[in-house]
């Protein structure tokens, strides 16, 4: 069941042109139309890469279809999309939504820390579990990530956020890169030494079930992929069989010129804790996505 939007309560910044709408469920959801003027495809990878953010245990906001409907957009001048020489109406129907990091409670948001504040960042270690998800998933665009506290702690958490250029955005082609899908400073990689820094993210991916995969595709409207199944079904195979790639991608990374982990201990590479089954490789998959 889609969560139905009741109200429209301000636009957001970014490419996408969201919008934050009060749900019947009572939250505040940061929502992302389906003719905003990335591309279409960007609300599937939201859905995936999020998903699949939260199945390795990443702190990714809660996400959920959101239903928008005529009626609303009818009565809400707001809700439209500008596309430069001219603006249309936001597309009625089903939507993405993430929760609004924060909620709508007094408290402190931030998209940017300078270091002195960011290197205090409680979960800073996690930065290195959202590099695992963005080399799996070919995230195009540099690693984003919000910071909230309560309005009397002292010390930031970070929430990933926007992972709409998963999958190369709208091309869903997986072009791999050493600088794509990081973080823009190295400060939040300082404490990585070695392959045991991406633990348990790394580990999770690798032995993923395929099932697991297809079962967070299933949930994805097939209006957002124009109902075309052969092209979802080969993004998720793709996506299959990459998990065992994803330490490539990092020793490409770490081996860049960005130079991001001053403190890697050399330690050579560990043999992976589990082999896949001829299933779990991708070579036998449900018929149709339904």
């Amino acid at each position: 069941m889609a969560i139905l939007a009741i109200q429209q309560i301000r636009r957001m910044r970014g490419g996408a042109q969201s919008h934050l709408m009060l749900g019947g469920d009572g939250n505040a959801w940061v929502v992302k139309f389906q003719n905003n003027p990335q591309h279409l495809r960007i609300l599937p990878n939201e859905l995936l890469g999020t998903r699949l953010g939260t199945l390795i245990g990443l702190t990714v906001p809660h996400c959920d279809v959101v239903e928008v409907t005529p009626w609303l957009i009818e009565r809400t001048s707001e809700l439209e999309i500008d596309l430069g020489q001219r603006r249309e109406r936001c597309r009625a129907g089903l939507q993405f939504g993430s929760q609004l990091v924060g909620g709508l409670l007094p408290g402190h948001v931030a998209d940017y820390l300078p270091e002195a504040q960011l290197s205090e960042v409680r979960n800073l270690h996690e930065f290195a579990g959202a590099l695992v998800l963005d080399k799996w998933t070919c995230n195009a665009n540099g690693r984003q990530a919000l910071f909230h506290r309560k309005g009397r702690e002292r010390r930031y958490s970070a929430a990933f956020i926007d992972q709409g250029f998963c999958f190369n955005a709208g091309e869903w082609r997986f072009i791999d890169a050493p600088l794509r899908g990081v973080y823009a400073s190295n400060l939040v990689y300082r404490d990585v030494t070695g392959w045991e820094s991406f633990e348990p993210w790394l580990s999770r991916v690798e032995e993923v079930e395929a099932q697991r995969i297809w079962e967070i595709a299933e949930t994805v409207p097939p209006e957002w992929y124009e109902g075309n199944v052969d092209v979802m079904e080969e993004l998720v195979e793709r996506l299959i069989q990459r998990r065992s790639r994803v330490r490539d991608w990092i020793t490409e990374f770490r081996e860049s010129s960005r130079q991001p982990f001053p403190n890697w201990n050399n330690a050579a590479v560990p043999t992976r804790s589990a082999q896949f089954s001829e299933q779990e490789r991708g070579d036998s998959y449900p018929e149709r996505l339904l």
